[in-house]
């Protein structure tokens, strides 16, 4: 018998055809039995013959005009049921018209009101009732044949129905839905689609246990991050294994299909709630003007620019020095507006090259995102630290005055605070000289000089989550610099939507901060990214502790112990009250004698500059860790000269 219902794979349409004028027929017959009560006398067996005729025919037009035998019987769906009805009603129109038709020529209908009617409600009744039939035994002997895993869905809306009917209409799924999960104990106890909704806090266990629950499947995507955390979490403690459905707007050509259902990431579960901005400051600050961004080839330049763009601005220009990346920034941008963009290939620190571009494309807003950002490589080459993030801030900087900019963005980071590092300290000597060129909000220029400081990007280059799922991919252990290093993570989208807001709102001079919620063990993220990929920590795979890279932080900060913040319009975003930076005298001196290090080469002059600019810059797990034994500088006159400053 199993063999059998295999062989049935999809019924050729004549069949179908043929079993639906069957119905039809029995239904009519059916309805001369229960209109006459069962009593039928020679006439009417007469009329019975013209009435199949024209009933059958009806319906058989009806039918080729809807196509409704063109549908596979076993997954049959509330869709299918309205085509049924809509196509019989057609076929039931048109005997009415003929039968009426033959009342007016011949002075008697061939079909009494009656009996069409019942033949009406028959067929509909027949015609769903056998396709349910064929599909519910299709679906036995499916479970019989494959031996199905049970799985829950959490949500009982309009995506969890969908999700189940998508689930239990793949033949190809080795999975069975047996129940519903909500968080709205109103709701539970309830039945949904045959299936009971159990309450997922205070039920969970139950029908873990009970059903034996493999898998979860999360329908509702604009649950809130800490009820998706929460879910999660009940699921990891239980062995299950946790799947979404994408958005709506997501689904392919409208429609939900069983191989979009994937399995829930990392990223889905550090993320925050979506940032409300202002669009209408946003847009006044973009829409018509010539954008520069820097390092559009980067996670956070590209994602700017695909910001960006959505404003409308006259030209977008986008600098980067890495070739192949930019070019795939490009052609993903190409189906937006191609006229507007304009890819240069440069350096930052090319300041010949730059004052072209500038001279060129003359841009109104300038974001600049170019910098070098990886610890332990910048450790090893201070002097392109210095080059890149210095330097290169200083070009794009003084051009943007030269060039008459309205605003300058730069992107900075969280090592910036308190740095141990030689990115770090770059980045906050870049700072202090956007600061300095707009000081206490007085300057001889136009160009408004705003900063923007954040930590982790979630999927950046370099990310640690990256190297986690390439090292679980290949079964390798996972390495953690320290048991207790934590860190702050973003998703790259809100970084830069931040930075946009921040750009619009800021009048020149001011260090925003972002709220980046709450500090991640990066221990926890492994173990749990571990989990989420269905392997057991130390059995299938193991997390390896390389100590901590150069000039790497145990925790990460975004004030430093001088500075505390004035909060904003926006709540995410707040300004940091930050130490006075040096006098313009004392920076210009150190910044020539940086560019003197730079030149020469001379890695341990240049870190002692550095040191010299930023007093709360003390090297960790570095080669440059001895300099701050003693305030050793770069020749007695300087260090006489820091004193008297």
């Amino acid at each position: 018998m199993i063999k059998f219902i295999q062989s049935l794979h999809i019924l050729p349409r004549w069949i179908i055809l043929s079993i639906d004028l069957l119905i039809l027929a029995f239904s009519l017959s059916l309805a001369y039995l229960l209109r006459f009560d069962f009593v039928l006398d020679p006439l009417i067996y007469n009329s019975m013959k013209l009435g199949y005729t024209i009933f059958l025919t009806a319906q058989l037009i009806a039918i080729f005009f809807t196509k409704s035998y063109a549908g596979i019987i076993r997954h049959t769906s509330l869709q299918d049921g309205y085509r049924i009805a809509y196509t019989t009603t057609i076929g039931i129109i048109i005997t009415l018209i003929v039968n009426y038709i033959h009342l007016f020529l011949v002075g008697r209908v061939m079909i009494p009101l009656g009996v069409i009617i019942i033949a009406y409600l028959a067929s509909i009744t027949f015609l769903i009732g056998y396709r349910i039939l064929v599909k519910y035994v299709f679906s036995y002997y499916s479970e019989v044949v494959k031996k199905k895993d049970n799985i829950v869905i959490y949500g009982s809306g309009k995506s969890a129905l969908l999700t189940k009917q998508i689930i239990d209409s793949d033949t190809k799924s080795n999975v069975k839905v047996v129940s519903f999960l909500e968080s709205d104990s109103r709701k539970a106890g309830k039945i949904l689609n045959g299936i009971r909704i159990y309450n997922v806090d205070s039920e969970f266990k139950e029908i873990v246990d009970r059903y034996h629950v493999k898998e979860l499947i999360l329908s509702e995507s604009n649950l809130s991050f800490e009820k998706k955390n929460h879910i999660v979490d009940l699921c990891l403690k239980y062995n299950i294994s946790v799947r979404s459905i994408p958005p709506a707007e997501k689904w392919i050509r409208g429609e939900l299909s069983y191989n979009q259902i994937k399995s829930i990431n990392i990223e889905d579960l550090l993320g925050r709630e979506s940032i409300k901005l202002d669009s209408i400051n946003i847009t006044r600050e973009l829409q018509g003007k010539s954008v520069l961004i820097t390092g559009a080839a980067g996670s956070i330049g590209s994602e700017l620019a695909r910001q960006v763009i959505q404003y409308r601005p006259k030209s977008l220009v986008l600098l980067d020095n890495a070739e192949s990346a930019l070019f795939s920034v490009i052609n993903e941008l190409t189906n937006t507006n191609r006229a507007l963009l304009n890819p240069i290939i440069a350096d930052v620190t090319d300041r010949g090259r730059m004052e072209l571009l500038f001279r060129t494309f003359r841009p109104s807003i300038v974001l600049h995102a170019a910098a070098y950002k990886h610890v332990p490589l910048m450790e090893d080459n201070p002097s392109e630290a210095v080059k890149c993030n210095v330097f290169g801030t200083k070009n794009v900087a003084d051009l943007s005055i030269k060039y008459n900019a309205e605003k300058f963005v730069m992107i900075s980071t969280d090592k910036a605070v308190n740095p141990t590092s030689v990115m770090g300290a770059s980045k906050r000597i870049a700072e202090i000289y956007v600061q300095s060129l707009r000081q206490n909000g007085k300057s001889n220029h136009q160009t408004c000089f705003i900063t923007t400081r954040f930590g982790n990007v979630l999927g950046s280059n370099g990310s640690v989550i990256p190297v986690f799922k390439k090292q679980i991919e290949n079964r390798e252990p996972l390495t953690v610099t320290h048991p207790e290093v934590t860190r702050y993570f973003m998703t790259i989208p809100e970084a830069c939507q931040l930075v946009l807001e921040a750009g619009a709102m800021g009048n020149g001079g001011e260090i925003y901060i972002f709220d980046m919620g709450q500090s991640v063990k990066v221990i926890d993220l492994a173990k749990k990214m571990i989990r989420l990929s269905g392997l057991e920590l130390n059995k299938d795979i193991e997390i390896k502790f390389t100590g901590l890279r150069n000039g790497e932080k145990l925790y990460e900060e975004l004030l430093n112990d001088e500075e505390n913040t004035i909060p904003t319009h926006h709540p995410k975003i707040m300004i940091a009250k930050t130490k006075e930076i040096p006098p313009t005298d004392l920076l210009k001196l150190l910044f020539s004698q940086l560019i003197d290090m730079v030149q020469m080469g001379d890695e341990e002059g240049i870190v002692k500059t550095m040191k010299l600019l930023i007093p709360e810059y003390i090297s960790s797990v570095s080669k440059f860790e001895y300099l701050d034994q003693k305030p050793s500088h770069v020749s007695d006159a300087t260090e006489t000269e820091v004193v008297k400053e």
